[in-house]
């Protein structure tokens, strides 16, 4: 039985990327019905779930903290793709949907994911236990190139508006990117200790996952399938994003909800893996996951898009507004008070999924 359901998985995560593919050339540049773009739709999550899972097998085969940086990535990557393509398009609200995706995305990890993770973690009572060092060290990456690039916009006097200059735009981005491979660099080789699951002691626990990793074959296949799966992500995002915006058009709510929906789709298969990782006592690795997609999200996406600014005309809005800088500010203290002692309860759990009920609401109704 569970070599037929093995066998099952690894043959819908190898279908669907391809029908996926197939769809999106299919659809490219048409005029879409609403039956149309449901279709579209489906398979562009089935194509989102087959990239994490092929993430998956890609991160069982090199191992912690390696695992959680391939799946960081991965989304990231599909999310940098979904912004430009979208950008590109030049459609109303395009000015400012690198920033909302960017503060959404920051939001879902930093409230979302971590919130689930310890509910999913302490949900008998327990407490859920994590390594501070490295926790800590993510977090202030997290906090840092948020600052450098959300909330300075909205602060600096070289441009009229809540945007950079090119020169201020070029420092920000060098200064993010080279943070966030600084922060790799030292999860992955100096102090990879830091980011592995522990007791309540605080010594290394050991991998509860008896599975054999799979093969090299098998691990290049999936990166093979995850190129697939990333490319029908974008092309049909692409596909479907006029219907999207006029949908939000026609329900009365401001463009940057195209920026949440587009970061709840991205992130949702990473919340259910950190949600996993957690019920299995791990929390180390969905708080490797959240943090480390929240600084990816900064440390790629905005390198990328200042790039972008080079052959793309019209302003480009970073800096957030008063509401954002009051619910991103909560959010960095909050984690604060979660991460310090190394250990966390039900509550601290309820709390960030308040802070991200909130964000919600008040993205949808300002």
């Amino acid at each position: 039985m569970t070599s037929r359901l093995a066998v099952l998985t690894s043959r819908w995560t190898g279908i669907v990327p391809v029908a996926a593919l197939i769809v999106f050339a299919l659809a490219w540049h048409r005029d879409l019905p609403w039956v149309a773009v449901a279709v579209v739709s489906a398979f562009l999550g089935g194509a989102v779930l087959a990239a994490v899972h092929h993430a998956e097998v890609i991160a069982h085969r090199v191992g912690e903290p390696y695992g959680s940086l391939v799946l960081a990535v991965a989304v990231t990557v599909i999310e940098v793709a979904l912004i430009v393509t979208l950008v590109t398009t030049g459609s109303k609200g395009s000015e400012s949907l690198a920033r909302d995706t960017v503060f959404a995305a920051i939001m879902i990890t930093c409230n979302g994911i971590v919130g689930v993770s310890l509910l999913a973690a302490t949900r008998k009572g327990q407490v859920a236990h994590f390594n501070a060092e490295g926790t800590g060290a993510a977090l202030a990456t997290v906090g840092t190139v948020a600052t450098l690039c959300l909330v300075l916009p909205t602060f600096t006097t070289g441009r009229t508006g809540p945007e950079f200059t090119p020169g201020q735009l070029g420092f920000a981005a060098v200064a993010s990117l080279g943070l966030y491979l600084l922060f790799v660099g030292m999860q992955t080789v100096r102090h990879r200790d830091y980011f592995l699951p522990t007791r309540s002691d605080g010594s290394v626990a050991p991998d509860d996952d008896h599975a054999s990793p799979p093969s090299a074959r098998a691990a290049w296949l999936s990166l093979g399938f995850l190129f697939i799966a990333l490319v029908a992500v974008v092309g049909n995002a692409k596909n479907v994003s006029p219907s999207l915006e006029d949908a939000v058009d026609a329900a009365g709510m401001p463009q940057a909800v195209v920026g949440v929906i587009i970061a709840l789709l991205i992130l949702l298969p990473e919340t259910i893996a950190a949600v996993r990782a957690a019920r299995r006592k791990r929390v180390q690795i969905s708080l490797n996951l959240a943090y480390g997609s929240a600084m990816a999200s900064i440390g790629l996406t905005i390198p990328v898009i200042a790039i972008s600014q080079i052959w793309l005309d019209g302003p480009l809005v970073l800096g957030l507004g008063s509401t954002e800088l009051v619910l991103l500010s909560l959010t960095m203290v909050t984690s604060v008070l979660t991460v310090v002692p190394g250990r966390a309860t039900i509550l601290q759990g309820g709390i960030h999924i308040a802070i991200l009920g909130s964000f919600l609401f008040l993205a949808a109704s300002p």
